[in-house]
This record gives structure tokens, C-alpha cells and sequence, in this order.
């Protein structure tokens, strides 16, 4: 963890965007709440194949313009062409952007052929070379390694990619496993990298929809923390206040061992995020 230790913290909140009128009323309250923490910036997610592409140029701008916290969107280069990654950041710098969050992102159902990129290095690549330093590029890490890696060698090789490509810092998957990050990190200071790996938090508020989402990223859910959840049934008041007890301790060891930041999937909820943020003192900062 030493090569972590040097990078001052940075804290941030994911959003995705809304797609109704009503949700994009509740958005607007959750930004405004989470924005009150002075978070770092505020990334907003990519649907597979770019299909939220304009809702979350939308969303991107409305935080940049509206809300005093820095917009990253997120860039997924699946289905995606040189032609329109080019417009795109070209749209994001009119608009002020400066920070970009590359993606390979999901493949929709039924496409054979992943478009002119066929990984997030090559996304990196590309941004650097057509806009050189104007962004910060963050990428994505996986310390319980990609569900779709051939092996747990196979996925270090692609992070060492993506950063050799041009990454700035990296987001990790969520885990709840605070070894799983320590060992990850450990791995890429054998490799000689040395970059800001801040881990990816996710409250747990809900957890039949926490399981399936475990299951589709392949982040562990450890059995004692399955079988406590499984245990309060409907007891949502239970679930939330186990959850908050859980991910704050797990924050705390974690910046403790000298991880730079934590970035929050907040879910578009205000409360649960705000809860942690406030038990670890960082709105003290």
C-alpha cells in the first residue's frame, strides 16, 4: 500500500442517469443533498452499447452547469466509433469536462462485433491521442478480478494496459472484501505501476438487488454478511442499519491501510452515502 499512500484522498459519488421526468426530479434532490458533501466530482454511468449515450450527456451537463461539483461522465467504447468517441469528447470539452471515466462497457444482447475498440486500453489510447492531457482518465479495476477474465493474470495484464495507455487513476469494482483491494494493489506495485487505485464503495440498502448485481459483476458478497442480510427478510430499517455499520468499518479499514479516497455507488440515494460519509468524519474535511 505504500505507492497509495502518497496520493492525496479524493472522495466521489456515481450516479446513473434518470429516465423519467419524476426521476429526474429525484436525481436533482440526491445530487443537491450529495453535493453539500463537496465530493471531488460526480461520475454518471454509460448503458450497454452507448444507450444512454444522450441521457447521460444531459445529466453530465446539468451537474457541470447546475450543481458546483465536477461532471466525469463515463465513455464506453463498445459499439462505439473513432468518428463518434471524437464528437463526443469534443462536446465534453465545449462543455468544460475534464475528467473522462473509460470504459470497454457491457456488449448489448445479440451483437457479434464490439465496434471499432475491442478494449478500454485502446479507449485510452484514442482520448490521449486526440485530446492529449485535457483529460484526467480514470479507468475501471477489478480486485476480485473482470467476470469475463480468462485468469487472474490475464486481467492484471489488461489494467497494466490501460495504464500504460494513458490512465490517470483508477475506480475499483465494488468488494466487500478489504483484502481482495490490499492484495490487488500488492500486484501492481510488483508490476512497477504507480497510480491512484481508489476503491469503489456500494451501500447496502436492498439486498435481493445488491445479490443480483453481485452476480452479474462478479464482486463476492461474503457468507456471513449473505446470511445476516438473509436473516432480516423484509426488515428493510435492519438491512440498512447492518449495511451502514458494515461498509463504514470497511471504510475506515481501508483508509486507514492508506487508500486514496473512496468512490461511492450511490444508486441515485442521497442517504445511505451521506450516512457513511458522515460516520468516517469526512464531511468534517
Amino acid at each position: 500500500m505504500e505507492t497509495q499512500k502518497q496520493y492525496s484522498p479524493v472522495y466521489s459519488c456515481e450516479f446513473f442517469p434518470p429516465k423519467t421526468d419524476e426521476g429526474a426530479e429525484k436525481f436533482r434532490t440526491t445530487r443537491d443533498q450529495l453535493a453539500r458533501l463537496k465530493p471531488r466530482f460526480f461520475s454518471v454511468t454509460f448503458g450497454a452499447g452507448g444507450s444512454t449515450r444522450e441521457r447521460t450527456f444531459d445529466t453530465v451537463c446539468e451537474i457541470q452547469r447546475n450543481s458546483g461539483i465536477e461532471a466525469a461522465p463515463h465513455l464506453s467504447c463498445v459499439a462505439s466509433t473513432r468518428d463518434s468517441i471524437r464528437d463526443i469528447l469534443s462536446l465534453y470539452k465545449n462543455e468544460g469536462i475534464g475528467r473522462i471515466v473509460a470504459l470497454r462497457g457491457d456488449i448489448p444482447s445479440g451483437m457479434v462485433q464490439p465496434g471499432e475498440f475491442r478494449y478500454a486500453n485502446e479507449l485510452v489510447e484514442f482520448i490521449r491521442e486526440e485530446t492529449g492531457d485535457h483529460f484526467h482518465i480514470e479507468v475501471a479495476a477489478y480486485p476480485e478480478f473482470h467476470p469475463q477474465a480468462i485468469s487472474a493474470e490475464a486481467d492484471m495484464d489488461n489494467f497494466q494496459q490501460k495504464v500504460e495507455a494513458g490512465a490517470d487513476s483508477a475506480i475499483t469494482q465494488y468488494f466487500f472484501n478489504a483484502d481482495a483491494y490490499f492484495k490487488f494493489v500488492e500486484q501492481i506495485e510488483k508490476r512497477g505501476l504507480s497510480l491512484p487505485i481508489v476503491p469503489g464503495i456500494m451501500p447496502i440498502t436492498n439486498y435481493t438487488q445488491l445479490a443480483r448485481f453481485s452476480d452479474m459483476c462478479g464482486a463476492e458478497i461474503p457468507r456471513w454478511i449473505r446470511k445476516r442480510l438473509e436473516g432480516f427478510g423484509d426488515d428493510r430499517a435492519s438491512i440498512r442499519a447492518f449495511g451502514e455499520e458494515v461498509i463504514t468499518e470497511l471504510c475506515r479499514t481501508l483508509l486507514d491501510a492508506g487508500a486514496p479516497g473512496l468512490h461511492f455507488y450511490t444508486m441515485n440515494q442521497a442517504e445511505p452515502t451521506t450516512a457513511i460519509w458522515k460516520n468516517l468524519g469526512l464531511d468534517a474535511d
